[in-house]
């Protein structure tokens, strides 16, 4: 059976959190994208992703946000994430493909 291919994504979201529900909601869809992908900033997720896990994880954000409040960006990598990606600075991305020992 194939493997599926796998697309990198980038997701970005807003919560407002003016509310303690808001804050609920922010910390939600933080931990839900955690188990899809790795935090490079603050509100900002890299994902390498099967499109059923891709589903999986809309699925998931959409039941956390409110969409009066809150904002949710999901942007498609046009090819890997080593041709698309210019960081400078500080860079929290990790290859958990490639080697973990250096």
């Amino acid at each position: 059976m194939p493997v599926p291919e796998k697309i990198d994504i980038l997701v970005c979201y807003d919560v407002k959190t003016i509310h303690s529900d808001g804050d609920r909601r922010l910390r939600q869809v933080a931990k839900a994208c955690t188990q899809f992908g790795q935090r490079v900033q603050y509100s900002v997720f890299e994902c390498t992703l099967t499109p059923a896990n891709l589903q999986r994880m809309k699925q998931k954000l959409l039941a956390i946000l409110d969409p009066q409040e809150d904002s949710l960006r999901i942007y498609t990598l046009v090819g890997p994430r080593g041709r698309c990606v210019e960081t400078y600075g500080r860079d929290r991305w990790i290859d958990f493909d490639g080697p973990l020992i250096t």
